[in-house]
Order: structure tokens, then sequence, then C-alpha cells
């Protein structure tokens, strides 16, 4: 029996739940070393840990024929960051104890205090809510934890970063000194740690975070794309992956509405999670992508935290996380329960080198990709269409009266495409993006060897060769940010740190008062300065040099004045 140092009741609901073998942090906590001592636990999102604890809290809860006692005061309290974690512990838990007769009283924001306030009084066994309701309760003489024998702070980092601490000191405060405390955290930073020091007792340390730190289950893929296009790089991996739940990060609310509007307005089924939407708007959202009404969910990191949606498979990251920890916990959401799961990091081009540093850091392995094309995306639709159509299928007499009614006014080929437009009218058109080939790295650089650029004015970004700059990404950028076409972009002349470029003196100023405008709620995040310059100082082109745009002097050649001593020679790009 794979259970069998468990409860019988416990073995057996494992078992219909599909568990065959417990995971890593589950077999640590019922290890002979933690029985009965406080635990300190390291534990990724997805590994298990709510059965973990649940495991952690039977020889406490059950009496010795394995079933719980009659309910009166709550014997364990589980206290989580949000109402999804704890809605989704209190469903967890029930399940695990559904055959001990363990009676769960759930209390968190968003449902009606006074019902739980009399399923309280009422009596139970486990209490599971949010630090600012249950505290609530306290204070109002509602719960009562004096005879309480476990504690379990669930996502513990989460808590203190969201502002909970006098919360939880209060309620660890008005616990019994003899209870078992059980601290889970992704990671253990200092104010975890003295929160441990305070409130355990010889706690066990237990970690289950190994050197890769990516999450087994997880395919990580870093997309690289001009800073123009992350939208539409955002559409071409939501067409191209199909995935029946994905999640799309922003960094703040006011880009989760914008991304929001732009993928309603493109077709797709999406929701939006942000601190400005009300707790009913959330509880509309998540039970639209739990009722399949909804396939994307567009949200912030804080939004986001504590839901659990089985069916999510794709995470994307729209803007580059923070550090290893936040892009950890976002990614974290998909590959759960031994599913796969992929997570897609968007590079802007100019950021590529710190979102490298950051996949070292974190130890985890990514694959660097360019964005579906619209040919791949078509491909992969050609596939999927022609699996869906040949699934097997029972059909009633009206199907084949109405299926022979049709062939008697168009031949089987004309109905079969009828069929397939219909299908992929359905489906929001992928974009075209900026192809990443040496082909269309020739083609941008030429773009710029335009006539009408004998009176120009040089404007300067701070960015150069180690930004990995390219006129691949620089010209739409340009484009964008200044209300300008390509064929107003003159020569490009890239730097170790700083991009050169001509502008015509035509439209010079309007282009200086565009970028001023845009620069607030740019897609490079404000990370791409540009401003108006002087001409830049450069060397004959030698053997590692070449440039865009056309030469100096009547005929492009002649001497060229030498750069000054301690500055380096600018990269040119010579096309082809």
């Amino acid at each position: 029996m794979p259970f069998s140092t468990l409860p019988p009741v416990i073995g057996e609901a494992l078992t219909e739940r599909g568990y065959s073998d417990l995971t890593p942090v589950q077999q640590a906590v019922i290890d002979p070393a933690a029985d009965g001592r406080d635990l300190l636990v390291s534990a990724q999102t997805g590994s298990g840990k709510t059965v973990a604890f649940g495991l952690a809290m039977a020889p406490r809860l059950l009496g010795a024929n394995d079933q719980a006692g009659p309910a009166g005061a709550p014997l364990s309290l589980v206290i989580a960051p949000t109402r999804e974690l704890a809605m989704q512990v209190s469903r967890e838990l029930l399940w695990l104890y559904g055959k001990a007769g363990v009676r769960i009283a759930p209390c968190v924001g968003g449902m009606d205090p006074s019902q739980e306030r009399r399923r309280l009084a009422a009596g139970c066994h486990i209490v599971v809510g949010t630090p600012g309701r249950l505290r609530d309760h306290l204070e109002r003489g509602a719960l009562d934890l004096s005879a309480l024998r476990t504690v379990v702070l669930d996502e513990a980092d989460e808590m203190l970063d969201m502002g909970f601490r006098e919360d939880l000191e209060e309620l660890l405060d008005a616990a019994p000194q003899g209870r078992r405390t059980l601290l889970f955290s992704a990671t253990i930073p200092p104010q975890i740690a003295n929160l441990a020091r305070r409130y355990q007792a010889d706690a066990l340390r237990i970690s289950t975070v190994g050197d890769d730190r990516g999450h087994g289950d997880i395919t990580y893929q870093a997309v690289t794309v001009s800073p123009s296009e992350i939208e539409q790089a955002v559409v071409n991996l939501l067409r191209f992956h199909e995935a029946d739940t994905a999640m799309l990060f922003c960094a703040t609310r006011e880009n989760v509405r914008r991304l929001h509007a732009t993928l309603q307005e493109r077709g797709f089924a999406v929701v939006a999670l942000s601190g400005e939407h009300s707790q009913s708007e959330r509880n509309q959202a998540l039970q639209a992508l739990r009722d399949r009404r909804a396939r994307v969910c567009v949200a912030t990191d804080v939004a986001a935290r504590g839901i659990d949606l089985p069916t999510l498979s794709l995470v994307v990251h729209v803007e580059v996380p923070r550090d290893a920890e936040t892009l950890q916990h976002r990614s974290g959401r998909t590959g759960r329960a031994g599913k796969k799961g992929t997570a897609v990091i968007i590079v802007p081009y100019p950021r590529r080198k710190r979102v490298e540093a950051m996949l070292r850091g974190a130890k985890i392995q990514a694959e660097w990709i360019g964005a579906p094309t619209a040919a791949a995306i078509r491909e992969q639709d050609r596939a999927r269409l022609i699996a869906a159509l040949l699934e097997p299928a029972e059909f009633d007499d009206e199907d084949r009266a109405l299926a022979a009614q049709l062939l008697e006014q168009r031949s089987p080929e004309d109905i079969a495409a009828s069929l397939v437009r219909a299908h992929r009218q359905a489906m929001p058109q992928p974009e075209d993006l900026i192809e990443n080939t040496p082909e269309a790295r020739k083609e941008a650089q030429q773009a710029a060897h335009r006539p009408g650029f004998d009176d120009v004015v040089w404007f300067k970004m701070n960015i150069g060769r180690r930004q990995n700059a390219d006129p691949r990404w620089i010209l739409p950028l340009l484009c964008r940010r200044g209300h300008i076409t390509r064929g107003e972009v003159g020569a490009i002349r890239i730097g170790p740190q700083e991009t050169y470029f001509q502008v015509p003196r035509t439209v010079a100023d309007r282009f200086a008062d565009a970028v001023a405008r845009t620069a607030s709620n740019s897609e490079d995040g404000g990370e791409v300065l540009i401003e108006a310059s002087h001409e830049p100082d450069y060397k004959s082109p030698g053997p590692r040099q070449n440039r865009v745009g056309p030469r100096p002097g009547p005929h492009g050649g002649g001497n060229r004045p030498h750069a000054p001593r301690g500055k380096k020679p600018w990269k040119k790009d010579r096309p082809g």
C-alpha cells in the first residue's frame, strides 16, 4: 500500500483522488523526524503543499478511530493571503477529510460575515480564512482559538508582502502556547525568518526547492520581439498554442486594461483581474474561466495570487518579471499535479541581457525562439481543424437529412470548404511580425537608403550593441514613438552604448513632439530615451564595422575624421 503510514480514511481519499505517490513536500511533513514539531517549509507553488499540511494536521485532528470527534471550537486554523486561495484550500481539505467527518468553516472577505459567525457558533474542526476576516471574527468574539492544536500559515511571504503582519501577529498571539505552528512559504526572506523565530519553537526546516528553480512540468520559452510588437506577439502566442486556459501577466493595472481591451477587440474570450476590480467582478471573471466561457485571463501579479485553474496550460509574461521569484510565482500557475505547462517570457530586444541574467540566476533553462509567425499558426490551425473534424461522432437522422439536402445543392468539396471557413472565421487572425531572418535584416538595413536626406537632424537613443540594438526593431520603434514612416528614417549608426539616426529636418519638430508625448506609455517601458543630438564621430570603416544609411560625402566615399581620443569608433551596419 503506498499510503500505509497514513490513517486509512486519508489513504482512501488520496487513492480515490488519483494519487499513486506523495510529492516530496508531502512525504517530508509526515516523516518521523517531523512528527509533532513546528515546521518551516519552503515549497514552490504547485508542489502539493495544501495536501501536505492537510496530512501534517491529521495526528492532532483525528481520534483513535480515525474519525473527528464532535465539532466545537476549531482544532486547526489555516491562514491564506487571498480569498481564492482560502476557498481552494477549503475544497482540498474537504475531499481529504471527507470520510473522517471533519467540518470546515471558510472565513473570507466577500462572504456574508453573519453567516460565517453562525457557522463558527455551530462548531467546526478546521477554520480556513484570510487574515483580515479572521482578525475581525476574533475581535468580535466569534472565533474561539482556545482549543487550537495546529496553525498553518500558507504562502506566508505573500501575506507579509500584502501588509498582513499585524493581523497575523494578533491571531498567533491569541493561539494557545502548546499549539503546533506550520509555516509554508515559497521563500524565506528575513521577515519570514523573524516571524518563525518569534512564533515557532525548535522548528524543523524543510526545503523541497531543488537546484532547478523551474518546475519540472513547465517548459520555459523566451520570445524575442521588437518593443513595438509586444501585443502582436501576444496575439500570435495565444493563437499558436490555443491553450484551454492562458494567463497573461502585466506589471500595472493600466497595462492590464489596455491589453484586455486589445484582445477583446480581436475576438478573444478574455477576462481581466487587477486591483481596480471588485470582489464581485473577480468572482465573475474566475467563474467564466472555470465554465470555459473565457479562455484568457490578463492579470497583475497581486490580483492573480491564490488563483488555481486546473486547465491552465499557458502562462505568458507580457512584461518581463522584476526578479526570478516573480518569474517563478507567475509560472507556477501552470504545470501542476503532473500536468504539462508552458511559460513564455516576451523579451523586447533591448532587455535580452537582463532576462538572460535572470534565468541564469534562477537556474532555469529556457529555449530562445522568435514569436510564432502567421504561416506557422495557419499550419497549426490546419492540423487542429483536421483532427477536430475527423473525430468520431454520432449523427442523428436530422443531421443526416440536412447533410443530404446540402449535397443536393453543393458538391462535397464545397460543403467541406464552407465548414472549414466557418471554423476559421471564429478564430482571431494572426499578426504579421517583423521577421527575424538575415533577409529581413538586409531589408531593414536597406530601408534607410532613401533620397531626401540632404538636410537632416540627428537624434540618439540610449541603447547600443550591448543592448542588442538592431535595425529590425529600431525602425518600427521609431515609427511608433515618433509617428513617422520608415521612409522618414535615414542613416542608423549603432555604437556600443548609443544609437544615432537621421530624420529629415522637415519632420524633425513633429518627431520630437511625438517622442515626448509617447515616452510615458511606450512599449519599451520608458527605458529607451530618444533626444536630439549632434552627428556622431566615426572612423573609416574597418573589417569589424558596417553601417546603415547613405554614406557621407557626395559619392559615399572620401576620408572620414577619426574618433576623438578616448572614444570608441561607431559600428556601422553595411547592408548584406
